[in-house]
């Protein structure tokens, strides 16, 4: 899983996280950390150095010292929780972890980052169990860019979760003067309510990247009676649209009839006030679907400023992702 509550896991894999160094790898690779679900066990399986496990597990320490692995953050933002994710790992677990971040160039290597003197500790040293999933709160106001986990003294985790709100550089992204995906989960965009969830999360619509499944997208179950289904999402930044991109990619026979989009500008309304707006207006008005496709959809005469996209699916079915183009607005933002 890539998002919880409101926060966003800033190091995972499908959001570009990369587990960049480890002073040791000996049973497992540290690249296992930063992929999705838990980790699983395989019975039989080995490699040269011993049992395959799914997930960073060093050899056995005997000197003095501990384990760590150095992580780049595939989001930069502040953290507010880790989760630290032992699941398999029975005997062979540390028996605590801490975390240090900074905020580093996109470019620095492990040994100029090894040398930095701004790491601080948002995690100090907590207590470790095997085949457990432990979340820490993390009180932090600062940008991270990277990571480093401390393992005490040796042993294996199956999984790392960063969780955040991302921080990205408005004035990098808008150099170039294109659009910018506004509701992208890099650029700060977030999921916040929708009608129905049943078969998958609506979190995907924003992840990176076209689908690689019917489950990494949103689909609803099959409406059997009035209405139609909807997802309402925040934007990392308040903006005006110019272009929009609904993907039914992977979705065939399940994708939805049409679709229609609203906005709102509510910069100072909480997420639950925006969840039961009424001053929504028309972006795009109702536009037909096909299946397995990205639809481009341009936003024309709309000089409003918005917030918040409202996307409405006609009646039921998959999206994979949703695209919002266009450029920040300043005020408000």
């Amino acid at each position: 899983m890539t998002t919880s509550g409101t926060f966003v896991d800033l190091a995972a894999e499908r959001v570009g996280g990369i587990a960049m160094a480890a002073n040791d790898e000996f049973f497992a690779p540290k690249e296992n950390l930063l992929k999705a679900g838990r980790g699983i066990f395989r019975e039989d399986e080995h490699t040269e150095h011993g049992k395959w496990m799914d997930g960073w597990e060093t050899r056995r320490s005997r000197k003095p010292g501990h384990d760590w692995c150095l992580i780049k953050l595939g989001i930069p933002g502040v953290i507010r929780a880790v989760t630290i994710d032992t699941n398999h790992f029975r005997g062979n677990h540390p028996e605590a972890c801490s975390l240090e971040a900074c905020e580093a160039r996109g470019d620095a290597d492990d040994a100029s980052l090894g040398a930095l003197k701004s790491w601080k500790e948002v995690l100090p040293v907590s207590p470790l169990e095997g085949h457990a999933e432990r979340r820490f709160g993390v009180i932090s106001t600062e940008r991270a860019t990277h990571v480093r986990l401390h393992i005490y003294p040796d042993g294996g985790v199956a999984r790392l979760r960063v969780w955040g709100e991302a921080r990205p550089d408005w004035d990098d992204l808008m150099a170039s003067g294109e659009a910018v995906d506004l509701v992208a989960v890099g650029h700060g965009g977030r999921f916040l309510a929708c009608s129905d969830r049943f078969f998958s999360d609506p979190s995907h619509l924003i992840m990176p990247g076209r689908s690689h499944g019917m489950k990494d997208g949103w689909e609803t179950r099959r409406r059997r009676g009035p209405g139609h289904d909807w997802a309402v999402l925040a934007l990392g930044r308040r903006g005006f649209v110019d272009r929009m991109v609904v993907d039914t990619g992977q979705f065939k026979g399940n994708y939805p009839d049409s679709c229609s989009i609203e906005g709102c500008d509510h910069h100072d309304a909480t997420d639950e006030e925006v969840a039961s707006v009424e001053d929504w207006f028309e972006v795009v008005p109702r536009t037909a679907l096909s299946a397995d496709r990205e639809h481009s959809l341009a936003v024309p005469g709309v000089a409003r400023p918005m917030t918040h996209v409202r996307l409405n699916i006609f009646p039921d079915g998959g999206v994979s992702r949703f695209r919002v183009f266009g450029r920040t607005a300043g005020e408000g933002s």
